[in-house]
């Protein structure tokens, strides 16, 4: 596995991906003759966590976990597609995607709790996440007022009873792609 950090100057030119899967062979149900095939992967969006499966160049030197470009020179082509359509290996990276992505980008997510506001008069976007109810959402309104959250270490910090901040992110992100029937999503297909 290569690291991801590495990997990202090659993916600022637009939208990127981390892998999940990368078949070298080709897709298992594909019945075409082998010498037909061409390599192919599952990635995670970066921006929206849409689900892609990406028809790869011949001799493309990628690997699970590997944050590439959707336009650059290791992909032919790609769709998007659901979670249902992934393979077992790239439904098992979902998780572990979804929290390179969060790392990498931290003070996009550290924002969320900054700038979080209310879907309804009774429904705060904060409860979307999951072990956040009433009480904690109101710790955090308050310590956001005082000043903004810098860092998951500091939202740990400041606000009492939340000990996992990024992971909450995390868990809500992996449910919304895996549950199609949500009702309100904030990441995944939510573009600012």
């Amino acid at each position: 596995m290569s690291d991801p950090e590495s990997d990202a100057p090659d993916a600022d030119d637009g939208p990127a991906v981390v892998l999940l899967d990368v078949m070298p062979n080709g897709r298992p149900d594909d019945d075409r003759p082998q010498y037909r095939k061409s390599p192919v992967a599952y990635g995670l969006g970066t921006d929206a966590f849409g689900l892609y499966e990406l028809a790869l160049e011949e001799g493309a030197d990628v690997s699970v976990s590997d944050r590439i470009a959707l336009d650059g020179p290791a992909v032919g082509r790609y769709h998007e597609v659901s979670f249902d359509d992934l393979t077992r290996n790239a439904a098992a990276e979902i998780e572990y995607a979804a929290e390179a992505i969060v790392e990498g980008d931290e003070e996009r997510f550290v924002d969320f709790y900054n700038e979080a506001g209310p879907i309804t008069l009774r429904l705060h976007q904060l409860n979307l996440l999951p072990g956040i109810g009433k009480q904690l959402r109101n710790k955090v309104l308050d310590e956001r007022k005082r000043r903004p959250f810098e860092s998951f270490e500091e939202i740990s910090e400041r606000v009492t009873g939340l000990h996992r901040p990024k992971e909450v992110i995390v868990e809500r992100i992996v449910e919304e792609i895996r549950e199609e029937d949500l009702k309100y999503r904030r990441f995944v297909g939510y573009e600012e």
